[in-house]
């Protein structure tokens, strides 16, 4: 990976939040630089060729931002040799509790990317190929937390994906560190956090099995102190 090229496609994602704000824009340029996981789904093939992506708790659009620059430079010729072709994006819809964040990525991106204010356990899921959730679902109830991806098992296509970050309660110092940053930034925000209701890594892949999910854990936390891992996740026979 060239860190020109990480930061020429950092550049291009954040630019749009510039019509949003100086907050907007400089909390996209951090978040994008600083959280590994934008990096892997594409370096490493977490993506399908084409999709149709339902991001959950989707904040600000990053993810939907991220591709669209993906795009733009591979387009472009400007892209990895070693990495796979960024997806064609079919459609994106982005579902965000904070009206804030829902406004921010609306000024931000195009019409095109459907982007809702909704709580995630309440609003109709659809249809989808790729269903995203990104450090969200410690925030809901454990029983909710299994509503929700009872749902996101029903709405996937046959050959669809989930992609599910969470951290590991298991985790020790990491995990304990992780929380004081979500209630540091979470502060900062000007929300407050509530209740957590978090797992260990184990019984996170156990929900996702018993809910008819075949998942694969990486490690998500490379560059940071934290106990992150994103589950890939595949429903069982459906196709």
């Amino acid at each position: 990976m060239s860190s020109d090229f990480t930061r020429r496609l950092i550049a291009e994602a954040a630019a749009p939040y510039q019509r949003a704000g100086r907050y907007a824009y400089h909390f996209a340029r951090g978040k994008l630089d600083g959280d590994p996981v934008f990096i892997a789904m594409l370096r490493d093939g977490l993506l399908p060729a084409s999709a149709s992506i339902l991001d959950l708790g989707c904040g600000e659009a990053l993810l939907a931002s991220w591709l669209r620059a993906a795009s733009l430079l591979h387009a472009d010729g400007d892209w990895p040799a070693d990495w796979p072709a960024p997806p064609h994006l079919e459609g994106y819809r982005g579902i965000e509790r904070q009206q804030r964040d829902v406004t921010r990525a609306r000024q931000a991106l195009p019409t095109a990317l459907q982007i809702e204010h909704g709580d995630i356990r309440e609003v109709s899921f659809g249809r989808a190929s790729l269903v995203v959730i990104l450090d969200v679902l410690h925030y809901i109830s454990v029983q909710d937390q299994r509503r929700v991806l009872e749902r996101v098992h029903a709405c996937l296509e046959p050959e669809g994906s989930l992609l599910l970050r969470v951290g590991d309660a298991g985790g020790g110092l990491p995990f304990r560190i992780s929380l004081a940053v979500d209630a540091l930034v979470t502060r900062l925000r000007g929300q407050s956090l509530g209740p957590l209701h978090c797992r260990s890594l184990a019984d996170w892949q156990a929900e996702l099995e018993a809910l008819g999910f075949a998942a694969r854990s990486l490690p998500m936390s490379a560059g940071t102190p934290f106990a992150n891992h994103l589950l890939v996740a595949h429903p069982i026979g459906r196709a």
